[in-house]
């Protein structure tokens, strides 16, 4: 049902200056760690644009439809960073940005969510709407994301974002600026009255899809406000992802599915894959379940399972095969809440085992530490471990990568002092290496509580704290440009300029055929590969994912084989003719201008890029191990609240319904100066 237009509109008013978020006093904690960074960037293709979000870095909580969590632009480099805040009483959780710059989020307290505009620069507030209050006390505040948690800023700069009353708004900008609800999609009659929204998204023709935690998905036409649904009747507390071929990724307790919407938009499921599941509500995620929104990497979506050890799971888009199973993390010490951060064949994941709300992390509180890279091989076979940080400690953030900086931004509690102190961290995306520490606050206030880290385009990174939202720069603005893929604008084929290879491998089989397989630095950017086979009785085949192999019969004399590549982002194609009878060779591809290229291609196509020889400069590598996450720290560090339970979904041990409650009332006022640490 589609309500009327302007239901009612928020507060236009007057720049609200920001008012900073109580510290919990000082015990000597260092403002800086480290070095300021070396910019070492590198390239990887991105995800396309989604015709009905705003644009990539500017739309939802992890960053664009694929869920990347990757930013092609800079954040801070640690030179002369400052640290603002505003305080809000409540977390400003998905930072959006609307086609003037200026910041929209919803930020959640106790009893409900509002929805504030605020200016990038100063956090001023400049309008406010307010949505519907909690229906109720759910089972664990601070891992209850209805009403705002996810939401998305479309293509017309209106905040689309689900209520708890079981609706769907639309806010717009309206001059002043304000903020005002143009439509309101109920979709009360197709859920259950104990059910509650997740997440609503749109896929590439702007249907929205709404997912419930239940397992309830409802598609609403826009247009007619009509709407189709289909119960997975497995609970689903992750938001999802979505591709431009129309198909839409959901993780469940249970299993990873890829739906489509019928020709009625009715959610027809296409493939359903069970992941690997030990039963155990691991503390530090919402269930016993994946803690992942699913990932979209090229051929590939990835997650995290519930096996124990934790597994980062690959499967293929287009059947949902698995491809690898990769363990992370100490066996009966590993979760992850959080979004994978994939860019190309790299996966980065967290460790947040031991958060089940603030109390954990309190009066010197920790949870158990680790950040893992994982690569998918470049064959498509299987995915090995990159590297491994057993220092560093995330309770709950939602990190990004910046291909600009080529670092890792996170967000951290490593301290044991009593004030409990927060920091923005950056690490080396190559390597794992800590290169710079901020300090962000101390106390409660400070605590993210799963709000992201947002980067701007000026190189400022927003966190969405309890206290409310704070901004890292740098006191002169990064301007890193955007890494361009290998070959576009390094005048050809010089010998300073980047090679893209890419191999076409040959291999003879029994009976006369012949295996043509391409390889390379540059296959994790290809979307597809045609193999045209001309001369005689012309054949063709496609591949759309790797690997990309063919076996074609026996050739004859004069035939000839053509492979037409379509690189992801540029959509630049590389054609490559091979005679009937080659021999086994490898052939490298590189710009039309070098010489002895043996693959024609446009001067500006690129399909991937070597990593960079310089690395970001920072403090000594933290301990790394190829697999093994370390030691965790003794469950009396780790704070009450860290005990593992086998059960479907129980509150966790540590946390009540007045615990939200007492915790935000905490964060709303100037704490006692602490004792030292």
């Amino acid at each position: 049902m589609l309500a009327a237009t302007l239901v009612f509109a928020g507060a236009a008013r007057a720049q609200m200056p920001a008012a900073p978020i109580p510290q919990a006093g000082t015990s000597g904690d260092p403002a800086f760690v480290g070095a300021p960074a070396t910019p070492d960037p590198f390239y990887e293709p991105l995800p396309p644009r989604h015709p009905f979000m705003a644009p990539n870095g500017y739309s939802e909580i992890h960053s664009d439809a694929y869920q990347s969590d990757v930013n092609p632009w800079s954040g801070p480099l640690g030179r002369q960073t400052q640290v603002l805040s505003t305080f809000q009483g409540g977390d400003c959780g998905s930072v959006t940005f609307d086609s003037h710059g200026r910041i929209v989020t919803v930020c959640v307290r106790a009893n409900g969510p509002t929805m504030y505009m605020f200016d990038p620069a100063t956090l001023a507030t400049l309008a406010s709407f307010n949505l519907p209050p909690r229906q109720g006390v759910p089972m664990n505040t601070f891992q209850d994301f209805t009403g705002g948690g996810y939401f998305y800023m479309d293509n017309q700069d209106r905040a689309v974002v689900a209520t708890t009353t079981h609706h769907v708004y639309v806010v717009a900008e309206t001059p002043g600026p304000g903020l005002a609800m143009t439509a309101d999609y109920d979709v009360s009659g197709m859920l259950s009255s104990s059910d509650r929204i997740t997440s609503a998204l749109p896929d590439w023709t702007g249907r929205i899809w709404v997912e419930s935690f239940n397992g309830t998905l409802v598609t609403i036409d826009p247009a007619t406000g009509s709407m189709r649904k289909r119960d997975l009747g497995e609970e689903t507390e992750n938001s999802f992802a979505i591709d431009e071929a129309g198909a839409v990724y959901v993780v469940s307790i249970k299993a990873l599915y890829q739906l489509r919407a019928a020709a009625d938009g009715t959610p027809k499921v296409i493939w359903r894959t069970v992941y690997p599941n030990s039963g155990i509500h691991e503390p530090g995620q919402v269930d016993a379940g994946s803690g992942t929104t699913p990932t979209i990497q090229g051929a590939y979506v990835t997650i995290t399972d519930n096996a124990d050890p934790l597994d980062i799971a690959v499967y293929r888009r287009s059947d949902g095969r698995q491809v690898c199973l990769q363990p992370i993390f100490s066996k009966g010490m590993g979760s992850d809440e959080n979004s994978l951060i994939g860019a190309g064949n790299m996966m980065i994941a967290e460790n947040n085992w031991g958060y089940t709300g603030p109390t954990v992390t309190q009066n010197g509180g920790l949870t158990a530490p680790g950040i893992e890279r994982v690569d998918i091989n470049g064959d498509g076979k299987g995915c090995h471990v990159v590297w491994v940080n057993n220092t560093e400690r995330v309770p709950t953030v939602v990190s990004k990568v910046s291909l600009a900086s080529g670092l890792l931004y996170t967000y951290t509690k490593d301290d044991p002092a009593m004030d409990d102190p927060w920091y923005f961290t950056a690490l080396d995306a190559k390597t794992g290496r800590l290169v710079y520490e901020v300090l962000a606050g101390t106390g409660i206030g400070f605590n993210n509580n799963y709000a992201p880290v947002t980067l701007g385009t000026d190189g400022t990174a927003y966190v969405g704290t309890l206290g409310g939202l704070i901004a890292i720069r740098d006191a002169t603005p990064p301007n890193l440009p955007a890494p361009l893929p290998p070959g576009v604008g390094s005048g050809g084929g010089g010998s300073g300029s980047a090679r893209t290879i890419l191999s076409l491998r040959l291999k003879r089989l029994r009976g006369g055929r012949l295996r043509v397989s391409l390889t390379g630095s540059a296959l994790r950017s290809v979307t597809r590969a045609t193999l045209l086979i001309s001369g005689g009785k012309p054949r063709r085949a496609r591949r759309r994912h790797a690997p990309f192999s063919f076996v074609v019969g026996s050739l004859h004399r004069g035939q000839r084989l053509r492979l037409r590549v379509v690189a992801q982002r540029t959509g630049h194609r590389q054609a490559a003719a091979v005679p009937a009878r080659p021999a086994a060779r490898i052939v490298s591809v590189t710009p039309r201008r070098a010489a002895s290229s043996a693959i024609a291609a446009p001067a500006s196509t690129a399909a991937c890029q070597p990593s960079c020889s310089a690395s970001a400069r920072g403090i000594d590598a933290p301990t790394m191990a190829p697999i093994a996450a370390g030691p965790a720290p003794p469950r009396k560090a780790l704070g009450p609240g860290a005990r593992r339970s086998a059960s479907s979904r129980p509150p966790p041990s540590s946390t009540n319904a007045n615990d939200g409650t007492n915790a935000i009332a905490l964060a709303s006022r100037p704490p006692a100066t602490p004792a030292a640490a």
